[in-house]
């Protein structure tokens, strides 16, 4: 698709958010997964732009690794001026354009790419300096508010604390989006006033001295109350997240996906599931994570920015993070995969084991109270209970090589670095500290010493 060279899309994301009670820029907050600006941000690349404005209080808060690889650029806001004097800061970058700039709000994260598109369209077509998107609220509570004069033309836009109480009875508010023809809109924002209760420069002012210059004021409907939902305190933060979760889980579902309770299962917008894969209540599936056909997951489990091959299957109360888990493994109940692990199809990692950056081989297990750490474990391994790979010295991190078929015993000691060679035997309760050559049983414990009558004589003189 062709990018719009007349179409310059400007973000609003400068706010401090105060009523989040937060450090962190409220554009950044988290929904499902994504910071609700990165919703925005997409929504408007559906549209095809070359470029992105954003502007901000600070671009060094706006780290990077947060908004992805979008082509933005960053315009600073130096002082918290209000929304006309932050459009107001791209015009050394626009005067000399012509086309469309479209105005959003980075807080609204439900709004779409067709009921952008559709603003932007009836924009084009008006001919008009100015259109703002405007929708119908049952409780209008928040929003600007749109006054229209007898002949249903918009006369002006205002903020609820500078509304009079008749102001305040109507429910059709302004949205937050905005297209204005360009260079035309920028003298017109020039005239703006500060606001003699806050003493910022609001954007919407700019429609009332429009009108009084003859100029129109185009309007278009949202197509959904919902899409201009904006946020301002986490309380609204959570609604939203309510609402997005349920469209999300609702799509997974359509597409083959069972989700045993939607209402106690928690999935990021970035997770992709396969079909016929169940879900369990109280679920959690985090950052990138990728879930193959056919998988259960089962209640109270938590999987972050992991991989899961088709047919694996995760039983209660298990935690998998950065990790690889390939075709029909089995892990938990109670288990750990710490970063950087890689298991094998067909094995299993049960109850109470932790895993971390390790390999475990095809039909390999560990069935309970194990701790695999820096490991390299072959094929058709069978980790006994209770088994340790002691791999830090308190200074560095040792890895342990244990060969495809190898049997540890019980409640064994692995001394790394080492390794174990193919088909050997460790018997149980032993502490492994040189190599074992292949097909050999190694043992290294003390002999049992049992001393005859140790108990009568010891109990003497006893009650």
């Amino acid at each position: 698709m062709v990018a719009m060279d007349d179409f310059y899309p400007l973000i609003l994301a400068a706010g401090k958010g105060v009523r989040m009670r937060s450090d962190i820029p409220k554009v950044l907050h988290p929904l499902l997964g994504k910071p609700m600006l990165c919703y925005v941000i997409e929504a408007v690349r559906a549209l095809h732009p070359s470029k992105i404005y954003l502007v901000v209080s600070d671009q060094s808060s706006m780290r990077k690794e947060e908004l992805g690889n979008y082509p933005l650029e960053f315009i600073i806001q130096t002082e918290p001026l209000g929304t006309g004097h932050a459009v107001l800061q791209a015009r050394h970058l626009l005067q000399d354009r012509e086309g469309v700039l479209m105005v959003m709000n980075g807080d609204s994260p439900l709004i779409t790419p067709q009921t952008l598109r559709g603003l932007l369209r009836s924009h084009r077509k008006s001919g008009a300096i100015a259109t703002t998107l405007t929708a119908m609220l049952d409780d209008p509570t928040g929003y600007g508010r749109i006054i229209r004069g007898s002949d249903n033309r918009i006369e002006a836009s205002v903020e609820e604390r500078e509304a009079t109480p008749s102001q305040r009875q109507n429910k059709e508010v302004n949205a937050g989006f905005y297209c204005f023809k360009i260079p035309h809109i920028f003298p017109y924002l020039a005239k703006i006033e500060r606001s003699p209760h806050h003493k910022e420069y609001y954007l919407p002012d700019v429609f009332s001295i429009l009108r009084k210059e003859g100029e129109e004021v185009n309007s278009f409907p949202a197509s959904s109350p919902q899409e201009v939902l904006g946020i301002n305190n986490r309380y609204q933060l959570a609604m939203v997240e309510r609402l997005m979760r349920e469209e999300f889980l609702k799509n997974l579902m359509m597409k083959g996906v069972t989700i045993v309770d939607p209402h106690s299962t928690y999935i990021d917008s970035t997770v992709k599931v396969g079909k016929d894969t169940v879900i369990h209540p109280q679920v959690v599936l985090q950052g990138y994570t990728r879930i193959g056909p056919r998988c259960q997951i089962h209640s109270f489990s938590k999987i972050s920015h992991s991989w899961l091959g088709q047919e694996v299957i995760i039983l209660s109360n298990s935690v998998i993070e950065s990790s690889r888990i390939r075709k029909g493994a089995r892990i938990g109940p109670f288990a750990r995969l710490r970063p950087e692990s890689l298991i094998g199809p067909q094995a299993k990692i049960g109850n109470f084991v932790e895993v971390k950056k390790s390999v475990v081989g095809r039909g390999s297990k560990a069935n309970h109270l194990t701790y695999l750490g820096d490991a390299i474990i072959g094929k058709k391994v069978n980790i006994g209970a209770g088994t340790i790979t002691c791999n830090y010295d308190g200074k560095k991190k040792w890895q342990t090589i244990i060969e495809d078929g190898v049997f540890i015993g019980s409640n064994t000691e692995i001394i790394a670095p080492l390794t174990i060679r193919k088909g050997a035997y460790i018997g149980a309760g032993s502490t492994i500290t040189k190599e074992v050559p292949p097909h050999s049983l190694a043992i290294a414990r003390d002999r049992q010493v049992n001393i005859k009558k140790w108990v009568l004589r010891n109990r003497k003189g006893k009650k």
